[in-house]
């Protein structure tokens, strides 16, 4: 069953429930005015109101029903304003007896309270007056107030048996409305954990967008961003290598963990390019170009320290050549937002320093990160690199000014916890924040003993 369509029957009551309790109404009120009858020397008046009130429960149904469903909200008000109407000159036609007159008041304020609370309660009410006023018209009330036992029971029975027909409708009704709750819950628990499947397929800053309902405000525009490409190197030749299901797990334990240094560092991750990654800094929640392009190669230098500790993961589970990644940055004006067509969209970043972020990439060595003399001139003071000079890059009809990342700048000095070189026939990764202090003492020995040992050999 629908949850919209549930929702929208315990709204609005059909027109066929509707006609029940409009027949129940009007023949607990034709049955009050016809126990008031002398049937000796009937009253002309009052079984013209008989007649009418059981004409009109039916002909209400067969208009109703005709009604389509967004009007029928509008329609029922204005019949309950002619049912309490037509209560109030049955009461006055019946010189305003005692037991009816309160069964059935009690029955107008009930259902107004119910339906629309104070404001119909009210309109119901200067309903029943008008309809007491049209009364006097065709009768003229004693204004005695009667308590006849006979006008008594039959307004009792009709307006009890009313009471007690609606208590177990709106039993059957709240009834319905807990298994409507139900299964509201439900879909809205799959729907988070729909929710939840889709975030992880698209960029921060578009999920964001369109939980907000702006959206349309991804519209392309030019924005100075940093940007950064990554690879592991030699990937494809990996793959021939070792199987695919290890293949797969070592690729997303990478992802994985380069994920995290992104989230950490704030940066909008635009894809995922087999074993390449993209991401943007200052697309979205931009601090100001320097800050973006430090925390983006901050990232870079922390990207590269979690590389070389998996890369004594990867040793231990088989892999004998140490998967090696290039890195490159640039920093300049792109054209950020969605592209595509009505069908299909992409959140992308497009421009000339895309591609040249791209070609620094390309061209740094294994475990080395380039960055654009852009970026430079905006994380120099705090980041320590080394002038790479001029390169020759596809693309690009003038050479390209590169620098190479050492370090952040508070690592280099004399609280340094981060050490790294290489040469032919030696490499040091040292990051000191990671040893345990139960292997310190081993480190220490591991150092010292490979140092004397160099001392002592004689290199020709």
């Amino acid at each position: 069953m629908n949850s919209k369509t549930d929702s929208q029957q315990l709204q609005t009551e059909s027109p066929i429930q509707q006609y029940y309790f409009r027949a129940l109404i009007c023949f607990a009120a034709s049955g009050t005015l016809a126990s008031f009858i002398d049937w000796n020397h009937p009253s002309l008046a009052h079984m013209g109101v008989i007649v009418f009130l059981l004409i009109y429960a039916y002909a209400t149904y067969h208009f109703t029903r005709k009604q389509i469903p967004e009007q029928m909200s509008r329609i029922n008000r204005w019949l309950s304003h002619v049912d309490a109407a037509l209560i109030g000159v049955v009461l006055s036609l019946t010189d305003f007896s005692i037991l009816p007159c309160v069964m059935f008041l009690t029955m107008i304020q009930f259902n107004a309270l119910i339906s629309g609370g104070v404001r119909k309660l009210m309109e119901d009410n200067s309903a029943f007056g008008v309809g007491v006023i049209l009364s006097l018209i065709i009768h003229k009330p004693q204004l005695v107030l009667s308590s006849s036992i006979e006008i008594s029971a039959a307004s009792l029975i009709g307006v009890a048996t009313y009471f007690l027909v609606y208590a177990i409708y709106m039993h059957q009704r709240f009834h319905k409305l807990m298994i409507s709750q139900k299964q509201l819950e439900n879909e809205q628990k799959w729907h988070k954990i729909r929710v939840y499947k889709l975030s992880r397929y698209l960029p921060p800053t578009v999920w964001q967008a369109i939980n907000r309902g702006d959206d349309k405000n991804l519209q392309a525009e030019r924005k100075r961003i940093s940007v950064f490409f990554s690879d592991i190197k030699d990937f494809s030749q990996l793959s021939e290598e070792i199987e695919a299901e290890a293949l797969t797990e070592l690729l997303n334990h990478y992802l994985t963990e380069m994920s995290k240094i992104v989230a950490h560092y704030g940066g909008t991750i635009d894809k995922f390019m087999g074993d390449g990654i993209m991401v943007l800094f200052g697309d979205s929640n931009s601090k100001g170009v320097k800050d973006d392009a430090t925390r983006c190669v901050a990232m870079a230098i922390a990207m590269k320290k979690r590389i070389k500790s998996m890369q004594v993961e990867w040793f231990n589970q088989g892999i004998k050549k140490p998967l090696q990644v290039r890195m490159g940055i640039n920093t300049g004006y792109c054209t950020v937002g969605t592209f595509g067509t009505s069908n299909h969209l992409d959140y992308t970043v497009l421009g000339t320093q895309v591609n040249l972020a791209s070609r620094l990439e390309s061209a740094a060595e294994p475990d080395e990160i380039l960055i654009s003399h852009e970026t430079w001139s905006l994380v120099k003071d705090t980041v320590m690199c080394r002038d790479k000079g001029e390169i020759q890059v596809k693309g690009f009809s003038l050479p390209v000014k590169v620098y190479q990342v050492a370090d952040l700048r508070k690592e280099m000095g004399k609280n340094q916890s981060y050490f790294e070189d290489r040469a032919e026939g030696f490499s040091m990764y040292l990051d000191m924040d990671k040893v345990r202090n139960y292997d310190k003492q081993k480190v220490i020995e591991s150092l010292e003993k490979a140092a004397s040992r160099l001392k002592d050999k004689v290199i020709v």
